[in-house]
């Protein structure tokens, strides 16, 4: 069978620390951050623009209405097949994943370029103190390429991919605006506890329904690679799964939250860092707006 191999990968932040007036000047955008980061996942890849058949990219804050910025990134790479932007809030970078890994297994393509970015600074509310100083910019990318594989846990690549929303409370985590009901794009609104509470009890359930999935137990994780919202919802999770914290990648206290760039950038610092090791079965888990919330397996 095929597998989606993770054969490049890239990350990006900006390069200072800056006050919340400095980020509230910046001009850089989401597809400036997501080239950079692409830019990095093709070369330590090995390959060229040219070589991407299938470009998603996972954002809530596009340079523009349309667009995509995908096709930006794909322009600017000089790749050719096709390009497109989805938006699942947080949980954006596992919806992208897990669309580029059904292309891959089903044949369509060979190599699939999945971006995560974000730049929030544009769209926190710089006097709300409870969500402008949780927010980051920066984007992460990772370069799946088709190999062929043996069909079992053993194998290299995304093994599965489990994705989850529900409507019916996606007031608790919104934007104050948006195109069409209000013509501006608006600002982050949230109510703090009601998501916490989602996110422990929707990832601790994704977390098992993955592992069920696979036939595996959390004895089997290397490490856990969850979305960087909160560390106590961090380190839940991590206590549900008998997995220590230093099997945890924790980037939050230098990234902030930096939504659908969460996951690829701590996985980029993971890797960088000599942490994530070839071979080593990760746990990826993330929620966000809709609600949404995913998990899945890969195994680098």
């Amino acid at each position: 069978m095929i597998r989606a191999v993770i054969s490049g990968m890239g990350g990006y932040l900006p390069e200072k620390v800056l006050t919340n007036a400095d980020l509230e000047k910046m001009v850089e955008t989401t597809g400036d951050l997501a080239l950079k980061a692409a830019t990095e996942a093709l070369e330590s890849a090995g390959i060229t623009g040219a070589d991407v058949d299938m470009i998603v990219f996972a954002t809530t804050t596009p340079d523009e209405t349309f667009p995509a910025t995908a096709t930006k990134l794909q322009a600017a790479i000089g790749a050719k097949g096709f390009a497109f932007d989805v938006q699942a809030a947080c949980s954006g970078f596992m919806y992208a994943l897990s669309v580029a890994n059904h292309f891959i297994t089903a044949g369509t393509v060979k190599n699939a370029l999945v971006i995560g970015a974000e730049t929030l600074s544009r769209i926190v509310d710089w006097s709300d103190r409870n969500t402008c100083v949780l927010f980051g910019d920066g984007a992460g990318a990772v370069l799946l390429t088709a190999e062929e594989a043996q069909g079992t846990m053993a194998d290299s690549g995304v093994l599965n991919v489990i994705l989850h929303s529900d409507g019916s409370v996606r007031d608790m985590l919104k934007s104050s605006g948006g195109v069409s009901a209000t013509k501006t794009v608006g600002t982050i609104m949230m109510e703090g506890r009601e998501v916490f509470r989602h996110a422990v009890t929707n990832l601790a359930d994704v977390a098992s329904e993955v592992l069920n999935a696979a036939g595996i137990t959390n004895a089997d994780i290397d490490y856990l690679v969850p979305h960087q919202a909160n560390i106590r919802i961090i380190e839940g999770t991590a206590k549900k799964l008998n997995l220590p914290m230093d099997r945890v990648i924790v980037t939050l206290p230098q990234h902030g939250n930096t939504s659908s760039a969460s996951i690829p950038l701590a996985l980029y610092a993971g890797v960088k860092s000599g942490k994530l090791k070839k071979g080593d079965l990760l746990l990826l888990e993330s929620m966000g707006a809709g609600l949404t919330w995913a998990g899945g397996l890969i195994r680098l």
